[in-house]
């Protein structure tokens, strides 16, 4: 009886120690800086989306993250401030979702939701926080070639024992991500992270969103797809980020067109994040 006593103290000062940690989250602050990086992020996606058009017509860039990022720090006046502060919004925008992913999660009322909800936001909190080091690094002065990057991490994975089964986790977890900006999209699920009702502006945020999303789940796909190929053909070169995968599709029949509509794509979710930054629920 002593010992089922303790386990229900010690479930209930875990909870207690949830709900806390839980207030903590529930800040202004975070809510503010949260809301700033979905800005930042409407903004790059943009500038990627603007890349990869430019692209498209034959011109050059790197559309990704990275390339976005050099555009920005090399176009904005007070560049080091710009970048840090670019780096405090998406650390914030990571320390959200991380507690979407654990504290919100919890009250879920199906177990399966929660699952899922500690997965999807689980991997953005993951994402938002290594690209909040991206802004880190052009802060200090530096500058990143993802492409370059996902080469040399992927050659030295490969030569490592389990980098194989490394690599086609990461690549099957991007492609995964992908598909569930997809489903996302096609569910109109995004609709719940919004303040809109049913009006015109509602119905256009709708299309941006629809339109954005599925842009952003091929992108991603597109991107694990190459990952998972380098690793089963054992050629680094082949994995190339975000920036090859958009820049390989002109190769192909219809290759043009789909890298336009991906672009447009890009262009559509960076202003439904923008516009998300203003009327999200957090």
């Amino acid at each position: 009886m002593q010992e089922i006593s303790g386990e229900n103290q010690a479930d209930s000062l875990a909870a207690r120690t949830a709900d806390a940690a839980e207030e903590l989250s529930n800040t202004r602050t975070l809510d503010v800086l949260a809301r700033f990086g979905f800005a930042v992020l409407g903004l790059v996606h943009i500038l990627i989306g603007a890349i990869a058009l430019r692209i498209a017509f034959g011109g050059y860039g790197e559309a990704d993250p990275a390339g976005a990022v050099d555009v920005l720090a090399a176009s904005a006046p007070f560049g080091p401030i710009v970048m840090w502060s670019c780096f405090l919004g998406c650390a914030g925008l990571a320390l959200w979702q991380f507690s979407e992913a654990t504290f919100r999660a919890r009250h879920l009322p199906r177990k399966r939701e929660r699952v899922s909800k500690a997965i999807s936001s689980g991997s953005l909190s993951i994402a938002y926080g290594l690209f909040s080091l991206t802004f880190a690094r052009y802060a200090l002065g530096g500058r990143s070639d993802s492409g370059e990057s996902t080469k040399d991490l992927t050659a030295a994975l490969l030569a490592t024992g389990p980098g194989m089964a490394l690599l086609v986790a990461a690549g099957g977890t991007v492609f995964g991500i992908g598909v569930y900006f997809v489903v996302k999209a096609l569910r109109l699920k995004f609709k719940e992270e919004l303040n809109l009702g049913v009006t015109k502006r509602g119905r256009t945020v709708n299309g941006l969103g629809v339109f954005g999303h599925i842009a952003k789940g091929v992108a991603l796909m597109l991107m694990g797809l190459l990952i998972v190929i380098a690793t089963l053909k054992h050629d680094p070169a082949e994995s190339t980020g975000l920036d090859g995968s958009l820049k390989a599709l002109p190769e192909h029949p219809f290759g043009v067109p789909a890298l336009l509509a991906i672009a447009l794509g890009l262009i559509c979710y960076g202003i439904f994040a923008m516009i998300r930054a203003r009327h999200g629920r957090m």
